[in-house]
């Protein structure tokens, strides 16, 4: 059935969330936030712009496609300085020319049906030797066996069909090279990272979130009775007490022409 980004109930799906110390000692070890004029494609509630903008960026672009999700990042984050949303496409953002020094996509490319063109967009809103990172998951990354510090590797074990779904979205590492290849993009290298998602008072805690499918898109493909199942499962495997939930993400990294 998948997630409808553009219904206002899905507004605040992901929003409330703060970017880890985990993410953030990646970032900075492949680029230099501070002072830097930062583009965050695909910005969804604005977790990541407020994060570019407490590591010392001067300027942060949210671009979403999304008007509830947008005015949700608004109202939440739209006060900081230098900080500003705008509506756009993650093909026609609607930004200048050579407006970035950085440009960032988060979970982004495996929503999108043209990689390519999405590489040329961010081309063009670099300045030359400005940097594209890209995070999201490959195949590998999804295939990571489930664990209390891991448990979305567990909604695969549940439903193993939605492997299939997940793996027909993923981008390839060499899927992705291509792409961004074709857009002039040089210097590609890509890193695995363990990023912290959150952090939960209890099993209970993060499985009320899980119910809601609160910022996972992949709970959208299955249906109400289904869900309930998922939680009764993850509830029998998951220790009681406080939970760190952890994704593997691998995070490309080009240098524009």
């Amino acid at each position: 059935m998948g997630i409808d980004f553009r219904d206002p109930a899905n507004r605040r799906t992901y929003s409330d969330r703060e970017a880890d110390s985990s993410w953030r000692d990646t970032v900075v070890g492949l680029v230099d936030p501070a002072g830097a004029d930062v583009v965050d494609v695909g910005c969804g509630g604005g977790t990541y712009v407020r994060a570019w903008q407490e590591l010392g960026a001067e300027t942060v672009t949210g671009i979403d496609s999304s008007s509830p999700i947008l005015d949700e990042a608004r109202s939440s984050h739209g006060h900081l300085p230098g900080v500003t949303f705008r509506l756009g496409e993650a093909a026609a953002t609607g930004l200048p020319d050579s407006c970035a020094d950085v440009v960032f996509e988060r979970a982004l490319v495996h929503h999108v049906p043209d990689l390519v063109a999405v590489a040329a967009e961010a081309a063009r809103l670099l300045r030359p030797g400005g940097v594209l990172l890209i995070q999201d998951r490959t195949p590998d990354d999804v295939a990571q066996p489930g664990s209390p510090a891991h448990p979305r590797g567990w909604l695969f074990e549940v439903f193993p069909r939605l492997l299939d779904v997940e793996n027909a979205r993923r981008p390839t590492p060499d899927a992705l090279s291509r792409a961004l290849a074709s857009a002039g993009f040089g210097d590609v290298a890509t890193t695995s990272l363990w990023e912290v998602r959150r952090r939960y008072a209890d099993r209970e805690d993060y499985l009320a979130e899980i119910a809601s499918r609160t910022g996972r898109s992949i709970l959208h493909e299955v249906d109400d009775a289904e869900l309930a199942e998922l939680v009764g499962e993850l509830r029998a495997r998951l220790p009681d007490g406080p939970l760190v939930e952890q994704d593997r993400w691998t995070m490309w990294r080009a240098v524009g022409s």
